[in-house]
Parts: C-alpha cells; structure tokens; sequence
C-alpha cells in the first residue's frame, strides 16, 4: 500500500480556560503547565454530543520550542454513552511565531502545525468501534480553544 486511507471522525472544538492554567515551571522535560477544559461539542456523521468538563492539557514547552500536547476528556454523546479521549501530539512553529504564541497571540493557520493522535475508550455496545480506531488529527487554534479535526484510518 503507497498511500494511506481516511474518512473524517468527529471536529472536536474544545473552550479552554487559558486564564486559569497553572504553570508547574520548568522541569527537566521543559516549562509544564496545565489548562483546565471547561468543556465544548463534537460533531461526526458518527458521533455527536458534548465535551464535559473536568479535562485537561498537561502542556509541556520543550527547550527545542516545541509544545507538546498531552490532552484527556470525557465525551458524552447525543445518546448518553461516555467515552475517554486522551491525545497526544505536538504544536510546532518557527520560533518567533512560538513566541507570539505563548504570549497569547492568536495564529494565522499556515503559521503553525499542529497533530495529534487520538485513543479512545468506550463500554457502550454501540460505541465499542472506537476502542481500536487508528486515528489522527488536525488542529486549529482560536480565542476560546482548539478545533482539531479528527480522522479515522481506514
């Protein structure tokens, strides 16, 4: 196989409360900080419902200027069921716009990448699919938190 094959998942668009991250500091892995998701919605021909509260980023910023993410949610969907999500991933700029970034500045797409890989766990019957699913995705930044665009691997 040359090439590999996906269909979209679910856009995950996530509210994050930035003024209320706590900065560990620097640790030998880089600058830890952790921003507390407030919530948000998902949306997939597949999956649609809401993002609860109670999740995070535990963000590192290495010394190479890479951030690096490491995100864990509950989602609920439109009929009920609980899934865990966790991902992980990278966001990766040049390094003034890095620093623009961590000051607050919002990006213009082509600025900035940023990827991640989804895992997801589920019990419902109707939702055990996902347990398995290869998956990427894509991410978008915005004033009240990230849209990632998710994608399974067929």
């Amino acid at each position: 196989m040359d090439a590999l094959t996906s269909r979209h998942l679910l856009t995950l668009h996530l509210d994050v409360a930035f003024g209320a991250m706590l900065d560990i500091g620097h640790t030998p892995q880089g600058r830890r900080r952790i921003a507390p998701i407030l919530g948000g919605r998902f949306e997939g021909e597949r999956l649609n419902g809401e993002v609860l509260p109670g999740g995070a980023d535990w963000v590192i910023n290495r010394p190479d200027g890479v951030m690096v993410i490491d995100v864990r949610l509950a989602l609920k969907t439109h009929d009920a069921a609980l899934i865990y999500l966790t991902y992980q991933g990278t966001f990766r700029a040049e390094p003034e716009v890095m620093k623009r970034f961590n000051r607050g500045g919002l990006l213009e797409p082509h600025e900035y990448a940023l990827r991640v890989t989804p895992r997801f766990e589920c019990g419902a019957e109707a939702y055990r699919w996902l347990n398995d699913l290869p998956a990427i995705g894509v991410g978008e930044q915005t004033a009240q938190g990230p849209i990632y665009r998710m994608y399974e691997i067929l």
